[in-house]
């Protein structure tokens, strides 16, 4: 059995999830001294200003459901975001002068969409934003004037397919995202089209086994090169291209295992600031353009958050740092050495942690399935919970993960894993399970099941399944597939039946669902039903704990009610608990993660106890 459940607002596990975190940082491109900054420092993760001389922040937003994504502007004038409604990810993009002030709706007159993408031209003068409604995804533009006044959107692009990334060149004449209409997939082109016109510029294509995704143009004026990723190799790679000229230049990085991703530019576009990924632990490296050489910075072994690793001020390199047992916070890398100058801005201290350690496995066919494994202090066996990260275009590297420790604190032993879907361990893993969701998935599970006995980690009666968003569906797949080897299954916010989500999910993750699949539910029915796990849920025979938010536009509410209520009518033991948000304000609030984690520890103990 178990520790002893504590739950008193002294308990370890408590005071982690209540440590101040700084999420993730921006800096203004041209106006490098002031930044966005997200921290839950009030309790729910919200936006601030940020003065890099002062140190000073100004929270910009408060909203109840938290908001966890923003973009400042290149001239640092204002800070954008999606509004939504209680955290739906549907509504409108709007901004907020830097200083703080009444949110404007930047584009009023259209009507409600869902995005997951906003640039801003690095002179300012032109925002672009890719959006998803009536079941396409359109481009817009809208001009911004020497003050930041606000023109009037005007669309360059529309496609039924699934739209990943919109990028701006230095002066906004042209547009660069990548498409999925050749692959009808997750493999991408990449389109260029004029602003001015949206007439398709050129396109760059690497075939249709192999994807290319944008990141950034150069960010000097009249400098038309694009860094970009490619996989045509089988893992990816980071290339510059030039699609007014056509010139492709593909880094050369032969020495480097696994993959390697483009960060950010230097401010001089000289150098580019690369990580690899390597068994899903990360080295950070910086490749000098004009000598073509490469220089391996001496880091910190952790985690490094991408979106929050970029070259700052004063030849510093600044990061998102994390490792098992400190939280994430902002700290200034020496950019030639990459050693660690000094914390930019710290998380708040937390009670000792266990750490983590990479550890591999076979699956059923020998596929090589990497994971990350925490053990509680003592002597095994323990009970163990088996995690699955969401996604599934994703990857679990060493980070802190407070619910992870809450689970050690109380003597299981925690394993988390990189199954087949997994972004990061090269094309081949990563696409295998296109057109049949839940398969290799699912037999990865069932390897890393196999792996923690053998090891003597786990005792085979008291192995939990836990996961949220695509974790929270591998969860209740496995549990409908191989319904004897689980003692229980926790699955937040999960997708539970792949046809009624797809009608009732953002326009968005309609597209994202349907290169997933390969079609729609109305054109690949058997695989939409093989794929589901209602479609098990005869089989299920262990106690299932579902957590799920009211206004979930991803994984959506109703195919959640339609699972329990065929639980429930079969007489298999199902609780549903629900909370007001959708699916990244779960990831806001620090007492209501505290919450849902209480949620999960007294489900688990009652499981066990009951045994």
């Amino acid at each position: 059995m178990p520790n002893e459940l504590r739950v008193d607002a002294a308990a370890s596990w408590k005071q982690r999830f209540r440590a101040p975190t700084i999420l993730w940082t921006q800096l203004a491109k041209a106006a490098p001294t002031r930044g966005l900054v997200v921290s839950n420092v009030s309790g729910v993760a919200q936006l601030y200003a940020w003065h890099l001389p002062t140190g000073e922040q100004v929270q910009l937003t408060n909203r109840p459901e938290g908001q966890l994504l923003g973009l400042i502007s290149p001239d640092g004038r204002y800070i954008y975001y999606l509004d939504d409604k209680q955290g739906n990810e549907i509504g409108h993009f709007v901004r907020v002068p830097f200083e703080g002030g009444t949110p404007e709706d930047i584009t009023p007159n259209l009507p409600l969409y869902s995005s997951f993408n906003i640039d801003i031209s690095y002179a300012g003068n032109l925002l672009a934003c890719t959006l998803a409604t009536s079941g396409v995804f359109q481009v817009y533009c809208l001009g911004l004037g020497p003050g930041g006044q606000l023109g009037t959107p005007r669309q360059v692009y529309q496609a039924a397919g699934l739209v990943i990334g919109s990028v701006l060149s230095h002066n906004g004449e042209i547009l660069v995202l990548g498409s999925t209409a050749r692959s009808g997939n997750l493999r991408c082109s990449l389109l260029a089209v004029t602003t001015a016109s949206g007439q398709q510029l050129t396109e760059l294509w690497d075939g249709p086994e192999s994807s290319i995704e944008p990141l950034a143009f150069s960010p000097l004026a009249d400098d038309f090169r694009l860094l970009a990723t490619t996989d045509r190799t089988g893992v990816k790679r980071p290339l510059i291209w030039n699609p007014r000229t056509g010139e492709r230049v593909d880094l050369v990085l032969d020495d480097l295992e696994g993959e390697v991703v483009p960060l950010h530019w230097s401010a001089d576009g000289k150098r580019i600031l690369l990580c690899q990924f390597s068994q899903a632990v990360q080295h950070l490296f910086v490749y000098d353009i004009t000598n073509k050489t490469l220089q391996h910075l001496q880091h910190p072994r952790g985690s490094f958050i991408p979106w929050g690793t970029y070259f700052g001020p004063n030849g510093e390199i600044f990061t998102q740092w994390m490792d098992s047992t400190h939280p994430s916070q902002l700290v200034a890398l020496d950019s030639a050495t990459g050693i660690l100058m000094r914390s930019v801005l710290a998380a708040g201290e937390v009670p000792s942690s266990h750490s983590w350690q990479s550890v591999t496995f076979p699956s059923s066919d020998g596929q090589t399935i990497q994971g990350w494994l925490g053990t509680p202090d003592g002597e095994g066996p323990f009970p163990t919970i088996l995690e699955m990260h969401g996604g599934p275009k994703a990857v679990e590297t060493e980070s802190f993960a407070p619910g992870s420790q809450a689970w050690l604190d109380c003597g299981f032993a925690y394993l988390t894993i990189n199954y087949r879907g997994s972004t990061t361990f090269g094309r081949e893993f990563e696409s295998q399970i296109l057109g049949d969701l839940g398969h290799l998935e699912i037999e990865d599970i069932v390897a890393a099941r196999k792996w923690l006995i053998e090891q003597g980690i786990a005792r085979p009666d008291q192995i939990l399944l836990t996961g949220w968003s695509y974790g929270g569906y591998l969860t209740l797949l496995a549990l409908g597939k191989y319904p004897e080897m689980w003692a229980a299954g926790i699955a937040g916010m999960p997708i539970a039946d792949w046809t009624i989500q797809y009608e009732d999910e953002a326009e968005t993750l309609r597209g994202y669902q349907q290169a997933l699949f390969g079609g729609t539910p109305e054109e690949k029915p058997e695989q939409y039903a093989a794929s589901s796990p209602i479609t098990y849920v005869e089989h299920v025979c262990a106690p299932v704990l579902i957590i799920q938010g009211c206004n979930d536009t991803r994984t959506p509410a109703r195919p959640v009610k339609m699972y329990e209520e065929k639980m429930k009518a079969l007489g298999k033991a199902i609780e549903v608990k629900w909370f007001d948000g959708g699916h990244l304000s779960l990831f806001a609030g620090v007492e209501q993660s505290i919450k849902l984690q209480e949620w999960m520890l007294r489900f688990a103990y009652r499981v066990l106890e009951q045994g």
